[in-house]
Order: C-alpha cells, then sequence, then structure tokens
C-alpha cells in the first residue's frame, strides 16, 4: 500500500509527554515535578483494540486524559482522524467530541444520580448541533437496546441498575455520537468476575457490529489478551513493549513484560520455565534518572543499563521493546 493511499489510523499518539508540577516544599528550593508521560507513541488503525497495561501509577489514565484532551498536554501530539486536539479551545474542540467517547472505570461515580437514563445517555448528543426531538430520543432507544437494556429505561435512574447495567448505560452513552474511537478506562475492574465477562462480550459485539476502535486501559492481562489485538505496556510514563497480543504474551521481549505475565495464572503458560522476579524498590515518578527506568528492579541490568537508556526498538515483526537484553528474554520465553 503507497502512502498516498494509507488508510489514516484513528488515533495518533506521538511523544507525548505530562508533568505535573509538585506543590514547593520551601522558598530556597525549587519545586519538583510528576514525570507521568515521557514520550509516549503509538497508533492504533480503525476497527482495532489496543491495549495499555502496567502497574497503578505508570500514567495509563494520564494518557486517557490527554488523549481525550480533558487537560493540558506538555508537549506532543494527538491526532484523531488525522486532525490535531492538542491545543484546541473549547469551541474547535467540541464538534470533534463526537468521533472519540470514553468509557470511565466507576460505573457507580460516572452516571449523575439526579438524571435520569434518556438524560444521561443523550449527553453527548450536543457535540452534534440541534438534533429534532423524535431522532434524539430514537437514538436513545436504539442504543439502549444495543447495549441489551430496555427502551423504557430512559425514565429510570441509576441507583435502579446493578454495576454491570450501570456500565452497559455508560457504553450506550460514549456510543450514542457514533464515536470512530472509544477509549475505555479500566471499565470491568470494579465488576464481579462474571459480569465482567457479560461486558466484555458486550464490547467485542459492538466492535463487529459497528467498528468501533478501543484504546483499553488495565491492569489485568487477561482480560486485555481476551479483548485486544495489539498491546502497550508501560512503566513510568514509557511505553517499554509495544506488540501484536499474541506475540507479546507468548514471547514477551522485555523483563517487566515477562513479570508480569508470569503473575498472570494460566495453565501452560510458564509452567517450565524459571520466573524473572522483581528486586530493589520503585523508582518514584518524581525521579528522572539515566538509562533504563527499570534498572532498579531487573534482575538482569548492568552497568550499560545504567547509563545508556534503550530505545524502543523492532525485536520481531509488529514488535517493539525498550531493552539492552531483548533477544535473550525472547529466546528464554521461546524455550518455555
Amino acid at each position: 500500500m503507497t502512502e498516498e493511499n494509507r488508510e489514516i489510523p484513528v488515533l495518533e499518539v506521538h511523544d507525548l509527554v505530562r508533568h505535573y508540577r509538585l506543590p514547593r516544599e520551601s522558598l530556597f528550593r525549587e519545586p519538583g515535578f510528576v514525570y507521568a508521560l515521557n514520550g509516549v507513541s503509538f497508533e492504533i488503525q480503525k476497527g482495532r483494540s489496543f491495549g495499555i497495561v502496567g502497574e497503578s501509577g505508570c500514567g495509563k489514565s494520564t494518557l486517557a486524559r490527554n488523549v481525550m484532551a480533558l487537560e493540558d498536554t506538555d508537549s506532543g501530539s494527538v491526532r484523531i482522524l488525522g486532525k490535531e486536539v492538542v491545543g484546541l479551545g473549547f469551541d474547535k474542540l467540541r464538534p470533534l467530541r463526537r468521533h472519540f467517547q470514553m468509557v470511565f472505570q466507576d460505573p457507580y461515580g460516572s452516571l449523575d444520580p439526579h438524571h435520569n437514563i434518556g438524560r444521561i445517555v443523550a449527553e453527548p448528543l450536543a457535540a452534534l448541533g440541534p438534533l429534532p426531538k423524535e431522532e434524539k430520543e430514537k437514538r436513545v432507544r436504539d442504543v439502549l437496546v444495543s447495549v441489551g437494556l430496555k427502551p423504557q429505561d430512559v425514565e429510570k435512574y441509576p441507583h435502579e441498575f446493578s454495576g454491570g447495567q450501570r456500565q452497559r448505560i455508560a457504553i450506550a452513552r460514549a456510543l450514542i455520537t457514533r464515536p470512530e474511537l472509544i477509549v475505555a478506562d479500566e471499565p470491568v475492574s470494579a465488576l464481579d468476575v462474571s459480569v465482567q465477562a457479560q461486558v466484555l462480550n458486550l464490547m467485542k459485539d459492538l466492535q463487529e457490529q459497528l467498528g468501533v476502535t478501543y484504546m483499553f486501559i488495565s491492569h489485568d492481562l487477561a482480560v486485555v489478551e481476551y479483548l485486544c489485538d495489539e498491546v502497550a505496556v508501560m512503566y513510568l510514563g514509557e511505553i517499554v513493549e509495544r506488540g501484536l497480543t499474541e506475540d507479546m504474551f507468548n514471547r514477551p521481549a522485555h523483563p517487566y513484560t515477562r513479570i508480569l505475565l508470569d503473575a498472570v495464572p494460566k495453565p501452560g503458560r510458564g509452567k517450565k520455565r524459571e520466573r524473572i522476579k522483581l528486586q530493589g524498590n520503585v523508582t518514584g515518578q518524581t525521579e528522572r534518572r539515566k538509562g533504563c527506568s527499570f534498572q532498579d528492579r531487573c534482575p538482569m541490568a548492568q552497568s550499560v543499563c545504567r547509563e545508556i537508556k534503550p530505545p524502543l526498538a523492532p525485536v520481531g515483526e509488529a514488535h517493539l521493546a525498550a531493552c539492552h537484553f531483548s533477544d535473550e528474554v525472547r529466546a528464554k520465553a521461546a524455550t518455555a
């Protein structure tokens, strides 16, 4: 495919940086920073599911807020359907929001308890401009049915629904503008396991029916493996590994990814191989270190890791890793 007729990715993130200034502790000392995002880059093609995984505090939710233009970005680019959203004012951003919507983690806190479901689900339609009342009501009824709820539910309030049903309502609200991209930040973590499966199956079905593109954020690798075509692993505000889900889960190329996978109970995975164990203490997000960000916890770390920062480089087809010893990690995984 030539560059001219190559399909534009739904989402393109390039070298995204977000640092938060901390309160000044002393008049005689410069305030510190929380280095939440340190040059994050990736893209998602239409109809694909892209997972972002990592420990709490690695920058996943900050990334979601920046992609959604819910807060300012220090530097970098976020393009949705080829249009830059970083730096746009409210008036220019509002009509673009029809193309990208968000599903939040908490199905209880993300729905206004004072509004009925019809009003909650219809809220994003404001991005489309004035709509006839009949069309607005029809869209709300149709989207509720698409997520397995009833048209008459429009008159009910959030407290009348279970957690799983509330998350279906949140998904309906995200779908109402028929967006190309949905950013889902831990959308099933607050739900029981059986309900998680129902919501994940719903998201898969909607993707097949509507061609929705997902940026799916989670700390649960089993959930990501089930839903996502591609995965990026984050550590301290950086992507340390990225690739197709099956390849990454079977042959990880970064020690941190290997450690995360070994912690997931699954028959047949890691049964015969020696597990890599974390060591040392995690470097805080308020510190910037020379060399690899994972050096203090990595059992494979050597002097080069403390001196030279490894680039996110190819280790296979559509597979990137930021590790000086990625070939060794990958080879060990292949023989396990």
